[in-house]
């Protein structure tokens, strides 16, 4: 019982903290899932593994596809396009729960380098594209040399900056 208390608790906290982590990016931003959610999601989804792979290994292929699947609904659900504004706001809101679930999913298995690795990749990236995401939908591109960019819509969903004088 203690040995199997030792090996279960850290992956679920793990899994709780990678969600939490990621979470207090999304509620710094004002997003819709955050600390809470993430968190939620990231346990949930190691708690149904770590359950799954002590009792009924052959079953664990099944209960991933579950989870990936539950997940996606959960994500289709903060997905809202805006046909008049021409926009698809929550993407990332579902591509973050998706990534949270993924890294339960790891903890729960106690592949502890693709958590470590997800995490770390998922925030630079959250961290880093804002601010370029931001600055390139004002019109301000790295490529530019006096502050003049062509901004050239993609699938008329995002933009990407390109240098133009």
């Amino acid at each position: 019982m203690i040995a199997e208390f030792i090996d279960i608790a850290p992956r679920l906290l793990a899994a709780t903290a990678a969600g939490i982590v990621i979470g207090v990016n999304r509620d710094m931003r004002g997003k819709g899932a955050g600390i809470r959610t993430l968190g939620l999601v990231a346990l949930g989804s190691a708690l149904a593994v770590v359950s799954v792979a002590r009792f009924s290994p052959p079953a664990l292929s099944g209960v991933l596809q579950g989870i990936i699947t539950g997940v996606g609904f959960i994500g289709g659900g903060s997905i809202l396009r805006d046909a008049k504004a021409d926009e698809v706001p929550g993407l990332t809101t579902a591509a973050t729960v998706w990534v949270t679930a993924s890294i339960g999913i790891a903890c729960g298995l106690g592949y502890w380098l693709p958590v470590f690795l997800g995490v770390a990749i998922f925030l630079i990236l959250l961290v880093v594209a804002f601010p370029s995401n931001t600055a390139c939908a004002r019109g301000w591109s790295p490529f530019s040399t006096d502050g003049y960019v062509l901004v050239v819509r993609a699938a008329k969903s995002g933009m990407l900056c390109a240098g133009a004088n």
